[in-house]
């Protein structure tokens, strides 16, 4: 069944089906089609490690029950990963030159990191070494956007973990807090994403914290606010900020009801409302929690698409390389041999 037909049914279900009080006529985006990265499939590992979902879905089950933070932990591991250069654990990597340590990825989930490390130790040991870091890192993200009431989404599985960490420069294209509105549109259109996708996946700030640096120059909209955020960062320089100044836990809509009264942290959350297109997405996902999570599946879906991840190796550990004398295999073998 096609994607679009799929969301449709999902919100007509939800009896959340977009009315003509909405200005825009399209349920979700139409750039939705996207093509599968060669030599991948949906169900790459359903003969070499048939309980691999169940296994995935326990363990992001258990996280989430102990910390509030993985669900935006690994939102944010998953698009800081494959927004550079595709989905390949490349983020995953330490050493000295690892993605970690720049500044776009300060802040990332310790506790995020070891579970994806986890799940893979809990894989290998019941399969084999047949799946990917990245891809556990995909069906890990996709599990906590589902046990958060969202759709679910289509993911490309038989990635291959990449060989060395996204160079500085590919990193750099990452979206930062003090965008404003044409930045980010030409920055996500660079990478495939319309303004609906901006907009959608920008939502993942429902949930999340961001700290006192990511916003010490917010500007412009609800100077009562920023005035407030200015005093608790004088206070506590250390202190992480709800990107949700309403319901910071729960992952819903009303992130954008605060923008559209100037309550939005990040000067780029703000920017969303400088646009007239945009803005419109913001005021249609205010008043609309059926749409924006069907469009938010439907971006993440894109995302998870993105082309990458199509060398390298399948990692015994994923902080590392295997090194020597490590078993390595193929993505590519594993698919010929199941075949």
């Amino acid at each position: 069944m096609a994607v679009l037909s799929r969301a449709a049914m999902v919100l007509t279900m939800m009896g959340l089906a977009a009315t003509s009080a909405l200005s825009q006529p399209s349920l979700i985006s139409m750039t939705t089609d996207v093509p599968l990265p060669d030599g991948l499939s949906y169900d790459f590992h359903a003969l070499s490690c048939s309980n691999l979902q169940n296994m995935v879905r326990d363990a992001v089950q258990g996280a989430m029950a102990r910390d509030a933070g993985v669900v935006p932990g690994l939102l944010r591991l998953f698009f800081h990963d494959c927004f550079p250069q595709g989905c390949d654990a490349s983020i995953l990597l330490t050493g000295g030159n690892s993605e970690q340590n720049m500044p776009q990825n300060g802040g990332l989930r310790r506790s995020v990191l070891d579970l994806i490390e986890g799940i893979r130790a809990t894989v290998h040991r019941a399969c084999g070494p047949t799946v990917s870091c990245a891809d556990i890192t995909s069906l890990a993200t996709k599990e906590a956007v589902m046990q958060s009431r969202l759709p679910g989404y289509d993911v490309p599985l038989g990635r291959r973990d990449s060989l060395a960490p996204a160079t500085a420069q590919q990193v750099g294209i990452l979206p930062g807090p003090d965008f404003n509105v044409e930045r980010l549109v030409r920055t996500f259109a660079d990478r495939g994403f319309d303004k609906m996708d901006l907009v959608a996946l920008s939502g993942a700030h429902t949930v999340g914290k961001a700290s006192c640096g990511s916003f010490r120059n917010r500007a412009g909209e609800n100077a009562d606010f920023v005035r407030v955020l200015q005093q608790v960062c004088a206070r506590n320089p250390g202190h992480l900020q709800d990107l949700d100044v309403t319901t910071p836990n729960t992952f819903d809509n009303r992130y954008y009801n605060n923008l559209q009264v100037g309550r939005g942290v990040l000067n780029s959350d703000m920017a969303l409302t400088h646009d007239g297109e945009t803005r419109n997405w913001v005021n249609n996902f205010a008043g609309n929690q059926g749409w924006f999570f069907s469009q938010f599946s439907t971006s993440m879906r894109k995302l998870a698409h993105l082309p990458g991840g199509n060398i390298g190796e399948i990692r015994n550990n994923c902080f590392r390389r295997n090194g020597n004398g490590e078993s390595v295999v193929l993505a590519a073998e594993i698919f010929a041999a199941f075949a």
